[in-house]
C-alpha cells in the first residue's frame, strides 16, 4: 500500500477525473458511502449522529454521509459551518441535493450556542470540517467547535483526516480533532505516521473510492510504501528442510562493555530465536564470565580490553572471513577508540553485510564517506538522537522531517537505514521508502534496539536481502510488542519477552 501527501492525492484525483473520466461528484459520493458503510458496521440505527461539515471537498463528503445515513434510518443532523456562497464544484452539487430533499439541517451561527448543545446530544460525531488542506492554526469558529468536540468525549469519526492535522507533516494545530477512527480515501496520508499524527488519528482504515493504485505506476510516482503483514511474511527466509547450522548463517557481534553487559546478549538471543545458525560474541574479556553464563548458545571471542572496554587492536586479530554478517555496536560504550575499530572493519571486511547500531553509530559520524566505497551492504539502525549525531541536525529537525531525512541519508551514503522511533522509517540506497505503522510504548525500554539488531542480523545471515530482512524484523519486533502489551500490559514487556515471542509469530506464517 502506498502513502501519499496532499500534492500527490490532488494529482491522483485529477488524473482519475480528467484521464479516466470519473467525475469528481462520483468520487465524492463514493467517499461518503465508504464512511457510511463503516458506520453501519459499527453503530446501530438508533445512534444519534451529528455531521459537522465545512465548505470544502471534505464538507462535500459530509453532505453525502448525512444524506445516506438518513436513508439507512439513522437520526442525523447536518451542521454546516461556513458561508454557503463559498461552496463550489462537487461540494455545492451534493449540498444542493441535500437541501433539495429538505433533510435535517442546521447552519452554524456564531451568535448562538446551539451547536454546542447538539455536540452534547449526539452519540457519534462525524468530522468533515477541514480535510487535508490545513496548514497552520485553525481559525474561528472551527477552533471552538473542535475544542467542544474533544471535550465531549464522544466517538468521533474523521473523514479523510482529523481537522487540524497537517496531512504532510503530521503537525497538529493547537486545536485538532482527536478522532476515535479516521476513514481515509484511496491511500493513507503521510501525516498519519509522522509528527503528531499517530496521537490524533485513532484507528484508521483506507476506503476504496475508485482511484486505482495503478495510477501511481502510470504517472511513475515514487511514493513511500506501508509495511503490512503480507509483506513481512513474504520476507521471511525459507528454511532448508534438511539444513544444518552452517546453512543458516553466522553472525559476529562486536560490542559490550562493563556498563552494558546485556546488550550483546539481547542481540545474540534475538538472532538465535529467529533462525540463525551461529552467533559469535566478540566482547571485552572483563565481561566474558558474565555474558558466557547467560548466553550459552553463543560462541565467544574474548577481546583484550582497557578497563572493561574493547581494545581496538584486538579487532585486528579476528578472522572476519568466516562470518556472513557483522553487527557492530550493541553495548559498545564510548570510552574506547571506536574510530579505529570502524576503520579496521571497513578496511578488512570484503562483502559481508555490516550492521552498525548504538554507539557504533556515534563513531561512524567521522567515517561516512568511507561507506560509499564499501562493496558489501551496510545497514544502519539509528534512533532520532543517533540520527542527529550522524547528520549534524537537532533531534527536533530529524523528527520534523523523518521521511526526507532517512531517504536523503540512505541515498547519499549508499546505506540501508532504519530510523527508529514511533512509526519506524526504512530507506534504501535507491531512495525506496517504507513506513512501519505498528508498535507501541512497550518498546520504550533499554535493550529493544539490541533485539531489533539481532533480528535483522539473523535474517540477513539466512541469505535474505537487506531490505526484506529489515521489513520483516521491524514488523515482527513491533507486533510482538503490541500483542504482548495486550496480553499483559505495556508496562511490563521486556526485551527478553519480545525475543521469546518472535518464534511464535514466525510460526504463524
Amino acid at each position: 500500500m502506498y502513502v501519499a501527501d496532499q500534492k500527490t492525492m490532488q494529482l491522483l484525483d485529477h488524473f482519475t477525473m480528467e484521464q479516466l473520466g470519473l467525475p469528481g461528484a462520483v468520487l465524492m459520493e463514493n467517499a461518503g458511502n465508504a464512511v457510511v458503510q463503516a458506520i453501519l458496521k459499527d453503530y446501530p440505527k438508533n445512534t444519534s449522529v451529528l455531521v459537522l461539515s465545512g465548505y470544502g471537498n471534505n464538507g462535500g463528503d459530509g453532505f453525502v454521509i448525512a444524506r445516506r445515513l438518513i436513508d439507512f434510518g439513522y437520526d442525523v443532523l447536518l451542521c454546516f459551518i461556513g458561508n454557503e456562497a463559498k461552496l463550489k464544484g462537487d461540494a455545492r452539487i451534493h449540498f444542493q441535493v441535500y437541501k433539495n430533499r429538505q433533510l435535517p439541517f442546521y447552519h452554524f451561527n456564531a451568535e448562538e450556542n446551539d451547536i454546542f448543545t447538539y455536540i452534547q446530544q449526539a452519540d457519534v460525531i462525524i468530522d468533515a470540517m477541514l480535510g487535508t488542506g490545513v496548514s497552520g492554526e485553525v481559525r474561528f469558529p472551527f477552533n471552538q467547535i473542535i475544542e467542544a468536540v474533544n471535550d465531549s468525549k464522544k466517538d468521533v469519526i474523521s473523514v479523510d483526516i482529523p481537522s487540524g492535522l497537517n496531512s504532510d507533516t503530521g503537525k497538529a494545530a493547537s486545536t485538532t480533532i482527536k478522532a476515535t477512527k479516521t476513514i481515509t480515501f484511496a491511500m493513507p496520508k503521510m501525516g498519519f505516521f509522522v509528527g503528531d499524527g499517530p496521537t490524533v488519528i485513532g484507528k484508521w482504515e483506507v476506503a476504496d473510492i475508485s482511484v486505482p493504485d495503478s495510477v501511481v505506476e502510470t504517472l511513475q510516482l515514487k511514493l513511500p510504501k506501508l509495511l503490512d503483514e503480507a509483506t513481512a511474511i513474504s520476507s521471511l527466509p525459507q528454511r532448508i528442510k534438511h539444513g544444518h547450522k552452517g546453512a543458516f548463517g553466522h553472525c559476529l557481534v562486536i560490542g559490550g562493555c562493563k556498563h552494558y553487559v546485556g546488550a550483546p546478549v539481547y542481540t545474540a538471543k534475538a538472532a538465535f530465536h529467529s533462525g540463525i545458525g551461529l552467533v559469535t560474541l566478540a566482547i571485552p574479556e572483563k565481561i566474558y564470565p558474565l555474558v558466557a553464563g547467560t548466553c550459552h548458545e553463543s560462541l565467544f571471542i574474548p577481546l583484550s580490553d582497557s578497563n572493561g572496554f574493547i581494545n581496538w587492536k584486538a579487532i585486528e586479530t579476528i578472522d572476519f572471513s568466516k562470518y556472513t554478517t557483522i553487527a557492530f555496536g550493541p553495548g559498545l560504550g564510548r570510552e574506547l577508540d571506536g574510530d579505529a575499530i570502524i576503520r579496521t572493519l571497513l578496511d578488512q571486511l570484503t562483502t559481508q553485510t555490516l550492521i552498525i547500531d548504538a554507539d557504533g553509530l556515534y563513531f561512524l559520524k567521522n567515517h561516512l564517506k568511507q561507506l560509499q566505497h564499501y562493496k558489501g551492504d551496510i545497514i544502519l539502525t539509528p534512533h532520532p538522537g543517533e540520527m542527529a549525531t550522524l547528520t549534524g541536525k537537532s533531534v527536533a529537525e530529524i523528527e520534523a522531517n523523518r521521511l526526507e531525512t532517512a531517504k536523503n541519508f540512505a541515498a547519499t551514503y549508499g546505506a540501508y537505514l532504519l530510523l527508529k522511533g514511533h512509526r519506524p522509517i526504512i530507506a534504501t540506497p535507491t531512495s525506496e521508502l517504507w513506513i512501519n505503522p505498528y508498535g507501541n510504548d512497550a518498546l520504550g525500554k533499554g535493550g529493544s534496539g539490541d533485539v531489533l539488531t539481532g533480528l535483522i542480523a539473523s535474517l540477513v545471515s539466512q541469505h535474505q536481502n537487506p531490505l526484506k530482512a529489515m521489513l520483516c524484523a521491524s514488523f515482527y519486533h513491533a507486533i510482538a510488542a503490541e500483542e504482548l502489551g495486550r496480553n499483559s500490559s505495556n508496562y511490563g514487556v521486556t526485551p527478553m519477552d519480545i525475543i521469546h515471542y518472535i518464534p511464535i509469530l514466525f510460526g504463524r506464517k
